[in-house]
């Protein structure tokens, strides 16, 4: 388990985002339709990791009702990059008050539908580079494709996909073994992966060959010591 939340059979996921945005006290500025773009995708790789697939969205917009559709935008952006269909959305705006800064929240509500293979019986990858802030922009190539991962899970390529967070690969290798566990690969692993940049990949070993043809040079086994 990472972040989910697990209820009779649905999952909650949810990330967010404070002074990030086009307000002139934020403390990074970015286009408010990219800042929701990330958002969304930190809570959707949250939903495929526990197996689910997102049901309905709900949006938490702090950034005044103007912003509403922009953040929409960027959700809808989200899922087309995905080639997934955009679940059912609804939300609340921040109307009373005026914000200085920009805020944004994004919950995802799925239903589980893939088996969970034991963390310890796969094969495990590092797909994408781990990159934080103008790198998430400026090197686009190297960050885990979402229409990639969906296509592979399709075809049954992939049994599980593990976000890497801004604690980084060590951490999130950790978390998905349940305990501290030597290993080795190319990319940095301390290093943050901002919005979920790089994710782990977990193949049963009969697979390894067929997805790094299918991933290539953005794949990174691990190697357990």
């Amino acid at each position: 388990m990472r972040h989910e939340l697990l209820i009779d059979g649905f999952v909650i996921t949810s990330d967010n985002s404070a002074a990030i945005g086009e307000k002139q006290q934020d403390v990074v500025y970015a286009p408010d339709a990219i800042t929701a773009k990330f958002a969304a995708r930190v809570a959707l790789l949250e939903q495929w990791a526990a197996g689910s697939e997102a049901q309905a969205i709900l949006l938490h917009n702090f950034s005044g009702a103007d912003r509403w559709d922009v953040y929409m935008h960027g959700i809808v952006n989200l899922f087309a990059e995905a080639e997934t269909p955009v679940p059912p959305v609804s939300g609340s705006s921040e109307t009373n008050m005026p914000t200085l800064q920009s805020g944004i929240a994004v919950t995802m509500i799925g239903k589980q539908q893939r088996t969970q293979p034991p963390a310890e019986s796969l094969q495990w990858f590092v797909y994408g580079v781990p990159l934080v802030g103008e790198d998430v922009l400026a090197k686009a190539d190297q960050v885990a494709n979402l229409a990639a991962i969906k296509k592979a899970f399709e075809s049954e390529l992939i049994e599980r996909v593990w976000p890497v967070g801004s604690k980084g690969i060590a951490h999130e290798v950790e978390l998905l073994m349940g305990k501290s566990k030597g290993f080795s690969t190319v990319p940095d692993v301390d290093s943050s992966a901002g919005p979920a940049t790089c994710v782990l990949i977990g193949v049963l070993p009969s697979n390894r060959g067929r997805v790094q043809d299918y991933f290539k040079e953005q794949l990174f086994p691990i190697e357990f010591q």
